[in-house]
């Protein structure tokens, strides 16, 4: 599997967008890399097998992914969290995670994707992707302007995820607890995380379902 790529946070916070929605990422022609944070005996089987799954893991609850390194250190505390100490890097085809995107439905009521809330809530029923943009976080955990995307999986769409568009899992708890220690003993001029850009779902469908204007349109 191909291994996560870290740069110096310091040079990449220079160039990300300072407010907005934006997806970063991780991502190549092929795959993009999404995060999750379990506790470690799920995330031993899961990077033992490159997929989710074992006797702990359920397919029956409903399963957050963040393609953003950072808003996942702010969700776990940096893998200190209760069951979230395990950090994983599972990298996943675009496809798939284009895909994940064109289903998404909000959290909340979003009257330029519904006609009514009524019909939201019908449509946030069938679907098997939650869609949330919370604020992004700054590596000592202070909200910023941007916004960072997490989508919740379930059904149908959380076994595809497991099963069929995931490329391979790699456990990033050392990389994590490493970097934990830099930035409380040395500061953020330290850090290294993996490097991000910016992404753009390939279809439009993916960027109207989740709010954001592709390629600057």
């Amino acid at each position: 599997m191909k291994k996560l790529e870290l740069t110096s946070y310091a040079a990449q916070a220079a160039r990300w967008p300072a407010a907005g929605r934006h997806i970063l990422a991780q991502f190549d022609a092929e795959t993009i890399v999404v995060y999750q944070a379990y506790r470690p005996s799920i995330a031993r089987h899961a990077a033992l097998h490159q997929r989710l799954g074992g006797p702990e893991f359920s397919f029956g609850r409903m399963s957050w992914i963040k393609p953003n390194f950072l808003w996942m250190m702010f969700r776990s505390g940096w893998g200190t969290k209760p069951d979230q100490e395990a950090v994983l890097a599972i990298r996943i085809q675009r496809a798939g995670f284009d895909a994940i995107l064109a289903a998404a439905v909000p959290s909340g009521f979003v009257p330029e994707l519904h006609p009514s809330e009524e019909a939201w809530k019908s449509d946030l029923q069938r679907s098997d992707v939650r869609l949330q943009w919370d604020p992004d976080h700054h590596p000592s955990g202070a909200p910023v302007a941007r916004r960072a995307i997490q989508l919740g999986l379930r059904g149908a769409m959380l076994r595809r995820f497991a099963d069929e568009w995931t490329v391979g899992v790699e456990d990033i708890s050392e990389l994590v607890a490493e970097q934990r220690e830099v930035l409380r003993g040395r500061g953020v001029g330290e850090l290294e995380i993996p490097r991000e850009e910016v992404y753009w779902p390939t279809a439009a469908e993916g960027a109207r379902r989740v709010g954001i204007a592709r390629w600057g349109v």
